[in-house]
């Protein structure tokens, strides 16, 4: 079979992308409110307009409270805000891409949890556990850097949270998303049913793959044959000494059940047992710590200004820790498509159209992109392409500095002045000027 080019299509269940490359999701920090579906086309057209094959909108959450890993995050819970989403998949759509929608909970990472100024504007919410906070979190907790209240799930309650992810696909697709993306990874209530560091329950979701089975169910049963897909985590960036905790081994196991189970796409990817840098890895943000328009915001979100500094601190450390490493989920990726018969898709540190070539049909099938596009919104067409040469590279620096301001609910975006000099340039160049040819303007093909 020949090697796959990245501007070949691909099918993920059922539905044929123009091409392999994707805009992962990121943070778009567009709310809930009125102007949301404008925030949201704005973000996520340019991709589509250079000729992504699929975008991602980013993090949004199944309930109508709690549950909000940062500000400003989207919600699809109440059927009218969701049906107001139309104006963002048709804009999507007026271009040629498909879009996924990646649905959310955030459990024990929420805002509820470590935001100082939300918790005090919403005394009443608490956390949504699997288990009882493990010791580290509750030692954190007895030292002020994080506050639970939390409230261990039923069995009955968790049957629930799932029927809200099928209630939130099914807004989705009346809406017109293409994809229905369950996050899996980050810490959010996903990878904690996953992850033996957090799931201790002695009932049937103490095996955390029966969370994901139940979400296919209620997804299939309240949307419909809707392409289905979701990240999975190994922990094998976790520190050393948290000895309960996801292997490359049992995260392949997890993919290997997930393709019996029915999801039509797996992301594999490495990190941590906690929301740390193993997340984005690269380098420690100091112009966004060091800018003074975010500082009253870093206070309000950790505590006042020691706390911030200590966060600020812990930050470092853990950038110096957790080093960019290029495509640093490739090995994961690679193990687990020689193990299920669905697309495997690849994020995390790609960077250069010469390893994309290197990665597609090996390590995976399609391949994807996330702070890259908070500098370069329509980098697509500059890596589309039979002609694009292999050392064509984005200009993100992977310096971070567009994402920790999101902690005070700044917008993510490129705030490194030399970056932003570079891709002005290739605009002045003509680099984002027309789409590659593989926009063809027609839209996703539904049947393949």
């Amino acid at each position: 079979m020949a090697t796959p080019r990245l501007d070949d299509p691909l099918e993920i269940g059922g539905l044929t992308l123009r091409n392999r490359l994707y805009r992962a999701p990121v943070l778009e920090c567009a709310g809930t409110g009125p102007d949301a579906p404008e925030r949201l086309a704005a973000e996520l057209e340019p991709a589509a307009r250079a000729g992504a094959g699929l975008i991602c909108q980013g993090a949004t959450i199944v309930r109508e409270t709690g549950g909000c890993a940062a500000p400003g995050m989207t919600r699809i819970a109440d059927p009218e805000f969701a049906a107001s989403l139309s104006a963002v998949t048709e804009r999507i759509h007026d271009h040629g891409a498909a879009v996924a929608v990646q649905l959310e909970y955030g459990g024990l990472r929420s805002m509820e949890t470590w935001h100082a100024a939300y918790r005090r504007d919403h005394p009443d919410l608490r956390q949504l556990a699997v288990s009882r906070p493990p010791r580290l979190l509750r030692l954190l907790d007895s030292l002020g850097f994080l506050d639970y209240d939390a409230h261990v799930m039923t069995t009955d309650e968790v049957y629930d949270l799932a029927a809200d992810f099928g209630r939130s696909a099914a807004m989705a697709v009346d809406a017109g998303y293409d994809v229905v993306h369950v996050a899996g990874a980050n810490m959010g209530i996903v990878h904690q049913f996953l992850s033996p560091f957090y799931n201790r329950r002695d009932d049937e979701f103490g095996d955390g793959v029966r969370f994901l089975e139940v979400v296919a169910d209620e997804v299939r049963t309240r949307a419909g044959d809707v392409p289905l897909m979701t990240k999975v985590p190994a922990e094998t960036a976790a520190p050393p000494g948290i000895r309960k905790r996801l292997t490359e081994d049992d995260a392949v196991d997890i993919c290997r059940r997930l393709d019996d189970a029915g999801y039509d796409a797996l992301v594999p990817v490495s990190g941590s047992v906690f929301w740390d840098a193993s997340i984005v890895r690269g380098s420690f943000p100091a112009r966004a710590w060091r800018d003074d328009r975010y500082r009253d915001g870093y206070d309000a979100a950790f505590g006042g200004p020691l706390r911030a500094r200590l966060v600020e601190l812990g930050n470092r450390i853990e950038a110096a820790w957790y080093d960019f490493d290029p495509a640093w989920n490739a090995d994961l990726c690679r193990r687990v498509r020689d193990a299920v018969s669905v697309p495997v898709l690849c994020e995390g540190g790609i960077r250069e159209r010469g390893e994309i070539d290197r990665l597609l049909g090996d390590a995976c099938d399609a391949v994807g992109m996330a702070r890259p596009f908070y500098a370069e919104p329509e980098l697509p067409a500059r890596l589309l392409g039979r002609e694009v040469s292999a050392d064509t590279r984005v200009v993100c620096e992977n310096c971070n500095n567009c994402a920790v301001p999101q902690a005070t609910g700044a917008p993510g975006v490129c705030r490194t002045p030399e970056v932003l000099a570079r891709a002005g340039t290739l605009r002045m160049e003509g680099a984002y000027d027309r789409a590659p040819e593989t926009a063809d303007g027609d839209g996703p093909d539904p049947e393949g």
